[in-house]
């Protein structure tokens, strides 16, 4: 970046409070000769191809919002602010510095005031967007990614940013959220340890448990001391120190905590702080996409963890492990927001096309499958005699294949709607045993909670004072039936390779459906980041 942007960086206020915005204010001095007609019919010409800006300055009667001679601290905290935007991982090249100073003290009439006023306003709206709603399209990167952004309007935003103190506005278009914040440190964080030469000499590839002595438990002890995990010690064994050390790192990159530092254990600890910062800075592009009120009471799940949580207030109230969808690309669990409005005790499972096709189009075709109804369009069983199957594809079969109610039913006792057009849901399972498995991504792309019935209690614990008499009265009826949430609960499903917990501790976990890799490679392109570093 130009001379200009490196200054600011190194004390960009005081900088700026001195003959940079003399000129800046002076170039946008109107003159006593003023051609108030020039200005805005050029204005009105230069943003008329974006009805919602065209709006904004129509009905401000074409007044300026930057290059007037009283908007030198409105100028002044928007080039603060284009200045920082590295730090955010934001693209700069899209904000243009140098050619926004360079228009500021080019300007030598009404025509290139307006021309100016026009680009400054486009440039303002492309960084509000990009820090408030992220830089990317997510649907353009994976198909799993079905997040609706929280886009600003053009019009309002320009509205509210007139009304304001403009330093306080645009540092407030930033997520809220403290996991934004925390975020951003961890991101300095990093940065500053890749500047000062890493966490030091890889670990040797070995196994190390308590008793262990030698030159490769002080390679792991001085890298788990030069990442935050102890404190400096002389030992030269594998103690309890370094057992307790490791029994933390394993606990925050999502490994079996079992203190006894393994293969996968060293690998994850020999993984260079320049990976690391990557999933921090895709975190903060996600945190962007989710930039809107997450609800007092909502269900995190976090897919990367495996874990299903009920929040209040910023605190975990309920977490539980939990199965997702597999890895293949036509089983994943999407990424997406909603709101959950009911339990279904007792649920029945109307089987999806796409695995009626996967898993049971033969056996049904053959007569097997048989704990499976093929149900009308009213609801009413079909005898299995009565159809021909030669007849149909899984694609152009006129019927529905349910499974009923009961203590085998794939959805378990109980599932937990939000509805929305990809089918997917929170549900119980009959298959325990997944939850034992490590990687758990075994659906076909909703949610299995290892603790249905505490997730429901919990749930249901606002709205009566007996929850588990509540729900065991319905669950004994064996009938389906909905029990609905007096107020409906936020649900979001995230993918988080990189978070942090409320102590502030970073958190990682391992890109198994590639959709981190996938981003990350788009914020290169856009230049937001070069090669894990700040541009």
């Amino acid at each position: 970046m130009g001379r200009f942007v490196s200054r600011m960086k190194m004390g960009f206020q005081g900088v700026l409070g001195g003959l940079l915005i003399l000129l800046l204010s002076a170039a946008a001095q109107p003159s006593s000769a003023q051609q108030f007609p020039v200005f805005r019919a050029t204005l009105a010409e230069s943003v008329a191809s974006d009805p919602k800006l065209s709006a904004f300055y129509r009905e401000n009667d074409y007044a300026p919002l930057w290059t007037g001679a009283d908007h030198s601290a409105r100028r002044e905290a928007l080039l603060t602010a284009l200045a920082r935007a590295p730090e955010h991982g934001l693209p700069t090249a899209r904000y243009d510095i140098d050619g926004l100073i360079a228009a500021f003290e080019a300007v030598e009439s009404e025509r290139d005031r307006a021309l100016l006023e026009a680009q400054v306003t486009k440039t303002f709206l492309q960084y509000a967007r990009d820090i408030s709603s992220g830089v990317l399209e997510p649907r353009q990167i994976d198909r799993g990614i079905v997040r609706e952004l929280p886009r600003p309007d053009p019009k309002e935003l320009l509205q509210e940013f007139a009304a304001s103190a403009p330093v306080s506005f645009i540092r407030n278009l930033a997520p809220a959220a403290p996991e934004y914040a925390r975020l951003f440190r961890a991101r300095q964080d990093l940065e500053r340890v890749i500047a000062e030469g890493g966490w030091g000499p890889r670990v040797p590839e070995a196994r190390f448990t308590p008793g262990t002595s030698g030159d490769a438990v002080v390679a792991l002890r001085n890298r788990l001391i030069a990442m935050g995990y102890m404190q400096r010690s002389a030992t030269a064994s594998y103690d309890s120190a370094l057992q307790a050390a490791v029994m933390q790192f394993q606990i925050n990159h999502g490994l079996d905590a079992d203190g006894i530092a393994g293969p996968a254990t060293i690998r994850a600890i020999n993984t260079p702080p320049e990976e690391r910062l990557k999933s921090v800075i895709v975190a903060m592009e996600r945190e962007r996409w989710l930039n809107i009120p997450r609800g007092e009471r909502h269900i995190w799940v976090n897919l990367t963890d495996f874990s299903s949580q009920i929040i209040d207030n910023d605190q975990v109230t309920f977490e539980t492990i939990s199965v997702i969808g597999a890895q293949a690309s036509d089983r994943q669990t999407p990424e997406f927001s909603d709101r959950m409005t009911y339990l279904e005790i007792n649920p029945d499972w109307t089987l999806p096309r796409s695995i009626i096709a996967r898993s049971y189009w033969g056996a049904l075709a053959s007569g097997g499958a048989r704990h499976l109804q093929i149900v009308d369009a009213h609801g009413r069983v079909v005898p299995r005699e009565a159809i021909n199957f030669s007849r149909y594809t899984p694609a152009n079969f006129p019927f529905n294949v349910r499974q009923p109610p009961g203590p085998n039913n794939a959805l378990g006792e109980v599932k937990f709607m939000f509805p929305n057009p990809y089918a997917i849901y929170l549900h119980d399972t009959p298959e325990r045993h997944l939850f034992r498995t490590t990687v758990r991504t075994h659906s076909s792309g909703c949610i299995r909670l290892n603790d249905p019935r505490d997730f429901a209690y919990e749930l249901l614990s606002r709205q009566t004072d007996d929850p588990q008499g509540k729900y065991h009265s319905v669950l004994n009826t064996r009938q389906q039936t909905r029990v609905y949430l007096d107020e409906p609960v936020p649900v979001h499903l995230v993918y988080r390779t990189a978070f942090t917990n409320v102590r502030g501790e970073l958190n990682f976990r391992d890109d198994m459906y590639g959709r981190d890799a996938k981003i990350y490679d788009a914020l290169l392109r856009a230049g937001a980041v070069e090669n894990g570093l700040r541009i």
